[in-house]
């Protein structure tokens, strides 16, 4: 039976005993992991009110905001985690948040 290596590791280990990290092994494995399943608020997008500043695509952290020929899309709600981070950046108001469930008829 194979001995698990981190069973030993303590607060007093060397750095030398620890496992390195910030390593990517595989790229493009992201988007097997749906993690907008963990969300507790979700995103509405008003495309009448958006502008297409395109301000709300870069601060996403999870790259929920597709964009096409330089226009943003609705959310990618299989990856968005709801942090609202678009919402607060829109100067138009064209994205508002709400409590997962109580999210408006789509």
């Amino acid at each position: 039976m194979k001995k698990n290596p981190m069973e030993n590791i303590t607060e007093t280990s060397p750095w030398q005993d620890l496992t390195e990290g910030s390593f990517v092994f595989g790229e493009g494995n992201s988007e097997f992991f749906n993690t907008g399943d963990w969300r507790v608020r979700t995103p509405q997008w008003n495309p009448d009110q958006c502008r297409q500043c395109l301000l709300c695509f870069p601060v996403c952290p999870d790259s929920s905001i597709p964009v096409t020929d330089s226009k943003r899309g609705d959310f990618d709600f299989a990856h968005c985690k709801g942090c609202a981070i678009c919402a607060k950046v829109c100067p138009f108001g064209a994205i508002t948040v709400s409590r997962v469930g109580e999210e408006e008829s789509r």
